[in-house]
């Protein structure tokens, strides 16, 4: 059985919908979740995981959330190869750089070493029911490459 840990930041509440959502389809399967805010989480605790799930807004032309920084700058002293993991986050096409928060973390992750099994999911602003569906699949998906 799969051990994952979701680690996401929502300041309006569309990241949050979208990662209830992942975690829906997740828990749908025999893998055990665990759900933490970035401003609860440790970049140390990722190593105990089979499956790192990361979700973040993008913040005016293409940042993290201000609340997303020291946890990505930390993630520097890690090693993590072997571990799989994929990437969520609301997006706003009113800017340039749509989702770059999500491209930011995979590339983070890449570069310390985890396989991104997924191609990130970037949702305009707040899920829709349908996009909702495909936020659990989504969650689904990466249980099934574990």
């Amino acid at each position: 059985m799969s051990n994952i840990i979701m680690i996401f930041a929502s300041m309006t509440g569309n990241t949050e919908d979208i990662a209830k959502a992942v975690e829906r389809g997740i828990r749908s399967t025999e893998a055990e979740l665990t759900v933490k805010e970035v401003m609860d989480a440790e970049t140390s605790e990722l190593a105990n995981y089979d499956g790192i799930v990361l979700g973040a807004y993008t913040w005016g032309d293409g940042e993290l959330p201000d609340e997303f920084l020291d946890f990505y700058d930390d993630m520097d002293e890690l090693s993590l190869s072997g571990k799989k993991a994929i990437v969520f986050g609301s997006c706003d096409s009113s800017y340039h750089a749509y989702g770059a928060a999500v491209d930011l973390l995979i590339e983070k992750l890449q570069s310390i070493g985890c396989e991104v099994v997924l191609e990130g999911l970037k949702i305009e602003l707040s899920p829709s029911k349908d996009e909702e569906e495909q936020c659990a699949q989504f969650g689904r998906d990466f249980v099934a490459k574990l």
